[in-house]
């Protein structure tokens, strides 16, 4: 028995307690560490019989969705490619339920999760802003150009969406940690403010754009949605912009990335001349053309697309222009259409779907004072989480990318726990 928890929990606790800090190290060390967890799972779970965390409609609809990718990569022009990508996909959602598992054995892992990530948060920030003043970071890595700073994360320009994705999570655990502590920390209050501003305001030097944007959306559906932390989360947030607008203002560099480089790809005008405007693209003249080839493939393989992971391959026969070929279409309903089909789409689709309708839903109970809410402050949290890996019109990352995918899934399993553990309080109460 003791062997057996020290495989089945203490390491998987260790290690999904330190997946934040694999993320940053790339996504070989946090690929491995998940990949550990997930196979030591389905080893506990054929020995002690945990056939209760597989049956719920999570992991039957993700089951679906497993079996599709492996059907659309079968039916590709490249099946070993494709199939090394899709076949080996289900880890993530075993990852998902073990951390579930872990949580409901002891919820203190929710507390390691909280400060692993603030740690490293505290880290990235006094990194971030020492590269961006002077043009190294602590361990000597130069600024990646005079308006991007990356960090640790060196020549992947990912700092701001490692940021912008693990911030509501972060801020979530605060709240569920917060509510339960019979002792309110000053220190740790304080701390975490000066961390969320200063976060948001590094997302901004980060040059990463869509980071921003998810750190708005976030921040808004989190302001408007939350019931008992909304006045801190409002000033929180009114704070950061107000360090936002004074980056733009007083350096030059960031507001030409932020502010008039994007203003330039729409319009796809890089000569800094005031031309007439001729044609506005969808984001960049770039994402436009991968956008109309994605879609020109889907077309064409409606029901399973290409395959997972395939898009480089076949874009040549699709392509509208040079920039249409690229490793993925970067957009994550387009890549889903391309390469997987309509049923893997509509799949992930209507998860998305259900947490908007949900989430509007318990918006306008709250407003009209109905004693009815789907979710709690934590749960919403996780979901602004959920959201903004999902939401539809962004320019974003591979879905099919393993870095991406453990950021995706991270947050499944404390909502899958949160979710059954209230279901479970119903039915007790409902017996007594």
């Amino acid at each position: 028995m003791k062997n057996q928890k020290i495989f089945f929990q203490t390491i998987p606790t260790l290690i999904i307690t330190l997946m934040p800090v694999l993320l940053i190290t790339g996504p070989f060390l946090s690929d491995l560490g998940l990949s550990i967890v997930a196979i030591l799972f389905l080893i506990n779970s054929k020995k002690n019989n945990l056939y209760k965390y597989y049956n719920n409609n999570y992991f039957k609809f993700f089951l679906i969705f497993w079996l599709i990718l492996i059907v659309s990569s079968l039916l590709s022009d490249n099946i070993i490619i494709s199939l090394k990508n899709s076949f080996f996909y289900f880890r993530f959602g075993i990852f998902s339920l073990c951390l579930w598992y872990l949580i409901e054995k002891n919820e203190k892992i929710l507390n390691y999760i909280f400060y692993s990530i603030i740690i490293c948060f505290i880290s990235l920030i006094i990194d971030g802003y020492t590269q961006y003043f002077t043009g190294k970071n602590l361990f000597g890595l130069e600024i990646y150009s005079v308006n991007r700073v990356s960090s640790f994360f060196g020549t992947e320009l990912i700092l701001g969406s490692y940021l912008s994705r693990f911030f509501p999570i972060l801020f979530g655990l605060f709240v569920f940690i917060d509510q339960k502590s019979k002792i309110k920390s000053k220190k740790l209050l304080f701390l975490l403010t000066i961390t969320f501003i200063l976060t948001e305001g590094l997302i901004v030097l980060s040059g990463e754009r869509v980071a921003l944007f998810f750190m708005n959306l976030s921040a808004i559906f989190i302001i408007l949605m939350i019931n008992d932390y909304k006045k801190y989360r409002f000033w929180t947030y009114v704070a950061s912009l107000s360090l936002i607008f004074a980056l733009i203002f007083f350096f030059p560099v960031t507001k030409n990335r932020i502010i008039d480089q994007t203003v330039n790809d729409f319009t796809n005008n890089h000569s800094g001349q005031n031309k007439k405007v001729e044609k506005i693209y969808v984001f960049t003249k770039a994402h436009n053309d991968m956008f109309i080839t994605g879609l020109k493939m889907f077309k064409d393989n409606k029901f399973f697309g290409v395959g997972p992971r395939q898009y480089r391959n076949v874009c040549k026969d699709y392509s509208v222009s040079k920039l249409s070929c690229q490793s993925h279409p970067h957009n994550t309903y387009i890549e889903l259409l391309s390469e997987a089909g309509i049923f893997a789409f509509g799949i992930v689709f209507f998860g998305f779907f259900l947490i908007i309708i949900f989430s509007i839903i318990q918006f306008f109970n709250n407003i009209f004072k109905k004693n009815k809410s789907y979710f709690n402050d934590f749960e919403l949290c996780i979901l602004s989480a959920l959201i903004i890996s999902l939401w539809p019109l962004i320019p974003t990352g591979s879905f099919f990318n393993n870095w991406m995918s453990i950021v995706y899934y991270f947050p499944v399993g404390m909502f899958l726990w949160q979710r059954f553990n209230i279901a479970n309080v119903s039915k007790v109460n409902k017996k007594a």
